[in-house]
């Protein structure tokens, strides 16, 4: 049986990262700084829970993880603040966490990307654009990326760097779009302050997310960047008023209270193809 690593295992990703690979029999290792918090999951029982503070704690992380064939790293701090400077903390807290893997280069390394790595940018985005990130998060995951290629190339290991770009589902941080969307829709407010919704975006259910994570990791033909993502358009008023009408809602939406974010382009989405490839769903 296949022996897996989840990395940041009770963040939002993470959590159903794990839940997938159990109910598809895998072996898996999982793995967060707090153990209290991981019992609260129903899949804690049924994995292997190593707790680890890496950023802090020194270890052989691959004999620590007892020897997984692959790793999936997911936890990352410092999540929704795009600007603060504890992603260069990431950054090289997670090469001190991947090299050990490296070393010994029986592991395959999964590492969770990101589309900030792309900037501002509009249109379809495909893996061989050319990066250039205007954000610290982004810059941080882009230079990791960078590393582990180079590494990869000098190494020969497996590896696939999954770009995720606008995920939603259960676990959503609260302050996220379509969370505040529900939780005001419960409260019976009349009004929903947003911006002026015609950012064109690519959202992807969490689940169907976590499924393609999963899928892409196991697989050993194909190494690289992979966009995890729907390859479809959808602006973000449409995706919100059919959130409301799912939801019987009669919510009026106040539209323009909020300005566009300066760290995206206007209108952008993943091309799906390759992923499509690289999971054999072509």
């Amino acid at each position: 049986m296949t022996k897996i690593l989840v990395t940041g295992a009770t963040g939002f990703v993470g959590n159903h990262v794990v839940e997938w690979l159990l109910k598809n029999n895998y072996e898996v290792i999982a793995t967060a700084t707090s153990a209290d918090k991981a019992k609260l999951f129903p899949w804690y029982s049924q994995v292997k829970f190593i707790p680890c503070d890496y950023f802090h704690e020194e270890h052989d992380f691959y004999d620590y993880f007892e020897r997984p064939e692959i790793i999936i790293h997911l936890a990352w701090k410092g999540l929704p603040n795009y600007m603060d400077q504890i992603h260069m903390e990431n950054l090289y807290a997670s090469h001190k966490l991947l090299a050990d893997f490296i070393k010994h280069k029986s592991t395959k390394i999964v590492v969770i990307g990101t589309d900030k790595e792309y900037g501002v940018v509009n249109g379809c985005l495909s893996e061989d654009m050319i990066t250039n990130p205007n954000t610290v998060y982004g810059l941080a995951k882009d230079t990791l990326r960078k590393n582990v290629e180079m590494m990869a190339g000098q190494e020969g290991f497996n590896w696939n760097w999954i770009r995720l770009f606008f995920v939603y589902g259960p676990g959503q941080n609260p302050k996220s779009l379509l969370p505040q969307l529900n939780a005001a829709i419960e409260r019976g407010d009349k009004e929903f302050p947003m911006s002026g919704g015609e950012q064109i975006r690519d959202y992807l259910h969490i689940e169907r997310a976590a499924e393609y994570i999963c899928k892409i990791a196991l697989q050993r033909k194909i190494n690289g960047v992979v966009n995890c993502c729907s390859g479809e358009m959808i602006s973000v008023r449409r995706l919100v008023e059919n959130k409301i009408k799912e939801n019987g809602s009669s919510i009026v939406l106040k539209l323009g209270f909020y300005g566009y974010s300066a760290f995206e382009g206007m209108a952008f989405w993943g091309n799906a193809r390759y992923l499509r490839e690289t999971i054999g769903e072509l």
